[in-house]
């Protein structure tokens, strides 16, 4: 318990801290020194809760003769961040965000006030999701912490724009994670909630970071849609305890089912949807490119969309075959390809990232619908995959736009002469994402073999082409990466040891995370699904699986050296290509007939003619929302009519 209470709170101590040091070096000393500590104590915590704790099941604790106290100082910084948001709203004309907050506050201090709220014997819950998601917030985003340090340095030479409020970002960087600890380890609806609304706050204001137009409307835009999701996670919590008289979410999903339970089910997995930027709530994320990379980093990995599809997988066994569940696949599914699709079509790479994990949390999302063991199994690794490898490709990225100027695919043509360090770590992230034998392209196998045993055609459907569209998109920014024209030359990298350090290690992770994946498997996802839906033992991976699974590994690796020894051997004989009109030596340069000298380029085919966002944004919302109102209306509809 002490970890615990330690995870949570030292956090938001070193963002107090923060918020008080002015000196960039004395900052750089406490981010490092911050970062450090939550690290070795998520680890530690981590091997104890594994070995003493939690090996056989989950354990929960009680803080009973603090709760009033703790519930009374939650509810004071609701009240108090609802003042500060009405106050913003109100200051930049955003009056549905104020109204929102106002709604979501009103219900749950009404809840607390009036005395109708029942007792929590368990305050907090810990199993091996729990330990899953403390390594994830504590490692990758500890990591974009320090990585933050030498980038803000750079982004503010380059931008000098906009006001330094470095004493702001740092502090926030932390609360999230403070928040998303807390969120991780409790079982009370009520706490889960104050900490759901730190990080819907906590991202509105890293997103406006800048002030300028853009950054406020986008931020906004962020809240609002998140504050609806809080909303209905507020009105789930108040018919759990009045109706239901649950107070935990443990109790909530292993309760008898009926249409009654399925009633904050649904809340809550509507809730979960607006968090993890799932149709038609998307534009939120895509909106918070305009943030300093750090901020992406940490919204689309470690934490905020993290927190909705923790909140999914914990809510599977009670969605399976569930109107809930049916809509959550749907939503889930229908993202995953539509946003694969719209990432095709941009050549920005924080834009491509930002589709990428739309379409990723997609599958996540459609697995936790689905709610089978085998799809739990996948999205959980999804998850561990998805973390690590779309922090580091947003750290990447932001390097290379603070060493280039410039973040568009078509300008990292050659990067890896060019960059060629940047190069190999976009390159392990890209792979991570697509290839053999990497987690991710594991879990879509894994998902996709579940939803064809479940006969669930339009999932299939779904999953096939997205990947398709996948594949598409990660290979012309590979090729990018990978293409040289002559007389590429090496650039001068601008990258800090901070950002190095972060870089280098979200790339060891991904490859570890690939060589122990069997471990992984059998030792802490296939344990934790017989925890989730209390059977005697489940097994996702065969042992051919693994033999196949290693073998690819090992070619990840052999072929390339191989064929550097291959190329090393051959003379390469240059070919000057018809280019149009007289080639001037180099295959870049050419006379055209009018003798005017023309300069080569080459560039991808983005097809935004055929499905950009001109093209299918809008019918994709309307689509989304159909689903989501037609699935709420059937769950109210059986609660009137009394059906189960």
């Amino acid at each position: 318990m002490g970890f615990i209470v330690f995870l949570v709170l030292f956090p938001f101590l070193t963002a107090a801290i923060l918020t008080m040091t002015k000196n960039n070096t004395v900052r750089k000393a406490v981010v490092y020194t911050g970062s450090a500590i939550i690290i070795c104590t998520a680890i530690v915590f981590s091997l104890t809760a594994l070995i003493k704790g939690i090996d056989s099941g989950a354990k929960y604790f009680g803080v009973t003769h603090l709760v009033h106290v703790i519930d009374t100082v939650m509810l004071g910084i609701e009240i108090l961040l609802m003042v500060l948001i009405v106050y913003l709203s109100i200051k930049h004309k955003k009056y549905y965000a104020g109204l929102l907050s106002v709604a979501g506050t009103v219900l749950i201090a009404w809840l607390e006030l009036s005395g109708k709220a029942a007792s929590v014997q368990n305050h907090v819950y810990c199993d091996k999701l729990s330990v899953i998601m403390c390594l994830i917030i504590a490692i990758v985003g500890s990591l974009i912490c320090i990585y933050a340090v030498g980038y803000m340095v750079d982004y503010h030479n380059h931008h000098t724009e906009f006001k330094d409020r470095r004493t702001f970002f740092f502090p926030m960087l932390f609360v999230f994670l403070g928040a998303m600890f807390g969120l991780v380890i409790s079982s009370n609806l009520i706490w889960i909630y104050f900490f759901w609304e730190i990080t819907s706050i906590s991202s509105f204001l890293l997103i406006g970071y800048t002030r300028t137009k853009e950054a406020i409307d986008n931020s906004f835009r962020a809240l609002w849609m998140n504050l609806l999701g809080g909303l209905g996670f507020a009105g789930a919590i108040v018919y759990s305890t009045t109706v239901l008289h649950v107070t935990t979410l443990q109790q909530l999903v292993y309760h008898p089912a009926s249409i009654i339970t399925l009633v904050p089910v649904t809340l809550l997995a509507f809730a979960a949807l607006t968090k993890s930027a799932q149709l038609p709530f998307s534009k939120w994320l895509l909106g918070a490119m305009v943030a300093p990379t750090p901020t992406s980093a940490l919204l689309h990995s470690a934490t905020m969309v993290k927190a909705g599809v923790y909140l999914l997988i914990r809510l599977a066994p009670a969605m399976s075959g569930t109107i809930a569940g049916t809509m959550v696949s749907l939503i889930g599914g229908f993202t995953f390809l539509v946003a694969s699709m719209l990432a095709i079509t941009v050549s920005d790479g924080k834009k491509v990232l930002a589709y990428s994990t739309i379409s990723n949390l997609g599958l996540i999302t459609a697995c936790a619908g689905v709610g089978t063991t085998e799809t739990v199994w996948a999205g959980t690794l999804l998850i561990m995959f998805h973390a690590v490898s779309k922090s580091m490709m947003f750290q990447a990225v932001g390097a290379i736009e603070n060493a280039t100027g410039s973040r568009d695919i078509e300008d990292m043509h050659g990067l890896i002469v060019r960059l060629p360090f940047l190069a190999f770590v976009m390159i392990i992230g890209i792979a991570g994402m697509f290839l053999a034998p990497f987690g991710m392209l594991i879990s879509k196998w894994a998902a996709l073999k579940a939803f064809v045993d479940a006969k669930n055609i339009l999932l299939v459907l779904f999953i096939t082409f997205g990947s398709a569209t996948t594949m598409l998109y990660w290979t012309k920014w590979l090729s990018k990466i990978l293409a040289c024209k002559a007389q590429t030359r090496l650039r001068r990298n601008t990258t800090s040891l901070g950002q190095w350090f972060s870089l280098a290690g979200h790339a060891t992770m991904m490859v570890m995370l690939c060589v122990l994946l069997p471990v992984l498997s059998i030792k802490l996802i296939e344990p934790l699904l017989a925890q989730l839906y209390k059977i005697e033992h489940v097994s996702v991976l065969a042992p051919e699986d693994m033999v196949i699974m290693v073998v690819l590994l090992l070619l990840i690796f052999v072929i390339p050296m191989v064929a550097r020894i291959i190329v090393k051997k051959m003379t390469f004989k240059p070919n000057m290509e018809y280019m149009s009109g007289i080639n001037q030596g180099d295959n870049r340069h050419f006379v055209d007939s009018f003798n005017q000298p023309k300069l080569m380029f080459l560039s991808n085919w983005y097809m935004e003619d055929y499905f950009g966002e001109k093209k299918i944004w809008k019918i994709s919302v309307a689509i989304a929302a159909a689903v989501i109102v037609a699935c709420i209306g059937i769950v109210i509809g059986n609660l009137t009519g009394g059906a189960i």
